[in-house]
């Protein structure tokens, strides 16, 4: 073959291989050369050591049930009864300290300090304070450890939610489940490691974006996957017109020919990492519609997580699906829930959505525990920061808003590796700074990994010529969570 045909052989199979991965690419699978290890060999910058735990790990997977938007903590978790006591005064200034506001409050002459509408009542053996708003929760309360002292750097619910997945207030870096993905790999060859579902509230919220789930500079198969509801839960995953499932092996087969034919000349990782992603692709047209498929659910299932799981894209039904796919063992599981960005009207709009959450949310901890599935797998709920204890807004005894707050908010956790009955952390009687046990967002991740048998600082990634990891160069396990 003279140079031009070579020329044109190149060309004519860089058109080939682009257009065909243009709806794959996105794909998180394991290595197709070779299937016993997860990542195959290490490529430029990755960690030769990946693959494996640093240390025996407490979960073996996680759901963690993100609450985009910043719920409230003032009305879900953290009783403040001086809120009440000081209705309608100003937050005093020593409180405050100066900290910085956003642009849609700190215009204002006041911030007189507005009490929940809602009762709370103390539950479990740690007598643990949940709102009326969440029943199912409380129900629940002795399986939930609680953190009521995180805090955050950013104010606003774009570079805040980033912050939270990534590490990094700015998009680039890779998700938590990307690093979960690259360092531990997957228990099931037939799914992807990473799974993101998403599921959306009130009309008008916040925005989401596929930076959340993002690879980053890793190898692209450590990409989230979005499972969409409808009938094609991914995109392009289905043969095209024409094209049977002989058809697609025989292809499959032979492109892998000429991705490691080419990799032997280029050397680049990510020709295995495409090459992978066509056959994950090509299990999961069985696989995936298997593990979406709730129809054989029996009906106490559905009653447990309430009417709205029996209506694809809900909170509820994407809860349900979250329990079978780390049944079928996805080590990470990202469910993302819009609705939360309450900055008026703020009693009505939680009372929705808390009903929305609610029950779902303590039924897949049920639901987990009856099956022994918790004993494994690590749950968490909370959003990108909390919401401030003055009004945002008019103040009136059944209406108030409420603006960002980064200093201090509340999550839950529950599952494998954490004390059950456990509230950790405490903030000031206005719910506005922390004051005893911080916890900060990299402190968090910190824990998580540590959970997972991954020291946070061991996990890294050399990138435009320096070392990257999650946690950056901040972070410490916060011990005494650890069961």
């Amino acid at each position: 073959m003279d140079i031009q045909d070579q020329l044109h052989d190149q060309l004519s199979r860089r058109n080939f291989l682009g257009q065909a991965s243009a709806g794959l690419g996105t794909i998180a699978l394991a290595s197709l050369l070779n299937p016993t290890n997860l990542f195959g060999a290490a490529g430029p910058g990755e960690n030769p050591a990946v693959g494996k735990p640093h240390f025996p790990p407490k979960v073996k997977r996680v759901i963690y049930l993100f609450q985009s938007g910043a719920p409230s903590q003032l009305e879900l978790f953290d009783y403040k009864p001086k809120l009440e006591a000081m209705w309608g005064q100003d937050l005093p200034a020593s409180v405050r300290n100066g900290q910085r506001l956003t642009g849609m409050s700190a215009g204002q002459s006041r911030f007189p300090l507005a009490a929940s509408k809602y009762k709370f009542a103390q539950y479990g053996p740690s007598r643990m304070w949940i709102s009326e708003l969440l029943p199912h929760t409380a129900s629940i309360a002795s399986d939930l450890t609680f953190v009521r002292s995180l805090h955050t750097e950013a104010i606003n619910h774009d570079p805040a939610v980033t912050f939270f997945q990534t590490g990094s207030q700015q998009a680039g870096r890779p998700s938590l489940g990307s690093w979960v993905s690259y360092g531990l790999g997957s228990d099931n060859q037939n799914l992807p490691s990473f799974v993101v579902l998403l599921s959306k509230g009130r009309d008008g919220d916040q925005p989401l974006y596929a930076k959340l789930w993002s690879n980053g500079f890793l190898p692209s198969v450590h990409q989230g996957v979005v499972f969409r509801s409808g009938p094609d839960p991914v995109y392009y995953l289905n043969n095209p017109p024409g094209i049977d499932k002989s058809s697609r092996r025989r292809m499959l087969d032979y492109l892998g020919k000429l991705h490691q034919e080419q990799f032997k000349h280029v050397l680049d990782p990510e020709i295995n990492s495409r090459m992978a992603q066509y056959e994950m692709a090509y299990r999961m047209q069985t696989s995936v519609p298997e593990t979406l498929d709730i129809s054989k659910e029996p009906d106490y299932i559905f009653d447990m997580y309430g009417p709205d799981s029996r209506k694809p894209g809900t909170f509820a039904a994407n809860c349900l699906l979250a329990r079978k796919l780390v049944e079928k063992d996805v080590k990470f599981v990202q469910l993302y829930h819009q609705g939360w960005d309450q900055h008026g009207n703020l009693p009505n709009d939680i009372k929705i959505q808390a009903k929305s959450v609610d029950q779902p949310s303590a039924a897949l901890i049920m639901d987990l525990k009856q099956r022994g599935l918790l004993d494994d797998t690590l749950v968490i709920w909370g959003g990108e920061f909390g919401r401030g204890a003055y009004s945002q807004g008019k103040l009136t005894r059944d209406n108030y808003g409420r603006d960002h707050h980064p200093r201090a908010f509340s999550v839950w956790m529950a599952g494998a590796g954490v004390k059950k009955g456990l509230v950790y952390g405490e903030t000031d009687d206005f719910g506005y700074n922390v004051i005893k046990e911080p916890v900060h967002v990299h402190d968090f991740q910190a824990t998580i990994l540590h959970l997972l048998g991954v020291d946070h600082e061991k996990l890294t990634f050399k990138s435009q010529g320096r070392r990257y990891r999650l946690t950056d160069v901040h972070g410490n396990v916060v011990k005494p969570l650890l069961a």
